[in-house]
């Protein structure tokens, strides 16, 4: 018995090392060397003798104004999508529960938009948006809604922003619609048919059955989301590329540019690792409001 269980063991061990080893290559390792970097002054990839600076890169990326412009960006983003995509989502799982005909088939429309990859959706948004020859412009020109051409990327920093907000919220609806749409189907039909017997409507019902029932989904596809929408970047790198006059900047969009295109690798590091301490902060409010709501 023991020769077979420790057999077993080895064979577990064997299965999960090229998966640890992979972990620890891709995940562990650089994130373990990012922390280090972000405590000296490193200015070039390759490896050399850096002055350690200690706590001096976080100082000065907390003190930099541009990090706070582009965290407003980041949090003004993270609302808007976030909230417009539940709306957007919610009515969008109410429809695709009811008993329509060919519901599959608009099912399977509908995950269409989150099945893109994000590049590609961006890339196509920006040809939308285009000021020469975008679809937007000759809609808009044509109903008598726009008297010529507008720059909706290109111009208005706000507007830009608004428009990689509603890039966003095409994509990633249907995938807020469909974990709603999960927690749909664990309602019980009889609660509607009892609440359709004391003379409850389509909204009496909704509002004291449906939404109180969905509060565990709605949480979850919450910290999902604005967590996602927190961390956003390659979709603001293809729309507009942090422009104009960094309107859309992000804050991970910064750190990027910093890193990479200033070469200052120590403040990129200390930024990113701050990132991801909002990030988890944000997660363990939801997580908090959650474990509140369920007791």
């Amino acid at each position: 018995m023991k020769t077979s269980r420790s057999g077993s063991a080895r064979l577990a061990y064997a299965l999960l090392l090229p998966a640890a080893v992979l972990v620890f290559g891709v995940v562990l390792y650089p994130a373990g060397r990012a922390l280090v970097i972000s405590f000296y002054d490193v200015n070039s990839p390759f490896p050399g003798a850096y002055p350690f600076l200690g706590l001096a890169n976080y100082a000065a990326v907390l003190s930099d104004g541009r990090v706070w412009t582009a965290a407003g960006h980041t949090l003004y983003f993270t609302v808007v999508s976030t909230a417009a995509e539940l709306v957007f989502g919610m009515g969008l799982a109410l429809l695709l529960a009811a008993p329509l005909k060919l519901r599959w088939l608009f099912r399977s429309i509908v995950i269409l938009p989150w099945a893109l990859p994000t590049i590609v959706n961006g890339a196509m948004w920006r040809l939308i948006l285009n000021a020469e020859y975008g679809v937007l412009n000759a809609v808009l020109t044509q109903l008598g809604l726009a008297d010529g051409y507008r720059s909706w990327l290109g111009s208005d920093p706000f507007v830009a922003l608004n428009m990689v907000v509603a890039a966003d919220v095409w994509k990633n609806t249907s995938l807020v619609a469909f974990f709603l749409l999960a927690g749909l189907s664990t309602i019980p039909r009889e609660l509607y048919e009892a609440a359709r017997v004391d003379g409850a409507g389509a909204v009496r019902s909704f509002l004291r059955i449906t939404l109180p029932l969905l509060v565990p989904t709605v949480a979850i596809v919450l910290v999902l989301r604005t967590i996602e929408a927190f961390k956003v970047f390659d979709i603001v790198y293809v729309m507009t590329g942090g422009g104009p006059a960094s309107g859309t900047q992000t804050i991970t969009f910064f750190t990027y540019l910093q890193a990479f295109s200033s070469q200052r690798f120590s403040v990129g590091s200390a930024l990113a690792y701050l990132t991801v301490l909002a990030v988890l902060a944000l997660a363990m409010v939801y997580l908090r409001l959650l474990r509140q709501r369920s007791t």
